[in-house]
């Protein structure tokens, strides 16, 4: 299993030399959920951005490093506002890789549970998950991409009704 870490509000912190929360060049959040687990995972850092900011470049350097890996299931680390349009983008790329997209609505700094829980939950549900294909776990549930959806109005994942 890969975790591939691409920013967003998870990673985010507080500079206090400007007075913003920004994403930085690092990783320092996700290590500090995965060194509290018995077994190791490998992780790399992508891309470091606020999903706001995330373009088909990005999404095709994700795609890129998923479909070159040998690793067949994966976990992104990933902003909530754009996950959807990642997950659903790689979907359609994916053979028999299993990706996990999750994240937070409140910096790992600010609060590490909910980061946390997402994350462990979302390295869960891949290292089970029999068929290939991209999801989306956020706030207690593991959904296929398209079934998981951000409410922008009340800040809270819902299920999409079909």
């Amino acid at each position: 299993m890969l975790i591939l870490n691409t920013g967003g509000t998870f990673n985010k912190r507080y500079n206090a030399l400007n007075g913003e929360m920004e994403v930085p060049f690092d990783n320092l959040a996700v290590e500090q959920v995965l060194k509290h687990f018995t077994y190791d995972v490998e992780m790399a850092g992508t891309i470091y951005k606020d999903s706001l900011e995330m373009g088909s470049e990005d999404r095709k350097m994700i795609a890129k490093i998923i479909l070159a890996s040998t690793d067949k299931k994966f976990v992104v680390v990933h902003g909530t506002d754009t996950m959807h349009l990642s997950a659903a983008f790689l979907d359609e790329l994916l053979t028999d890789q299993t990706v996990v997209f999750t994240g937070a609505m409140v910096p790992f700094e600010i609060d590490p549970v909910e980061a946390t829980s997402n994350l462990a939950m979302a390295i869960g549900y891949a290292k089970s998950q029999e068929s290939g294909g991209a999801y989306i776990c956020m706030q207690g549930s593991v959904l296929p991409q398209d079934q998981l959806a951000k409410n922008k109005k009340t800040g809270k994942f819902e299920i999409v009704e079909s």
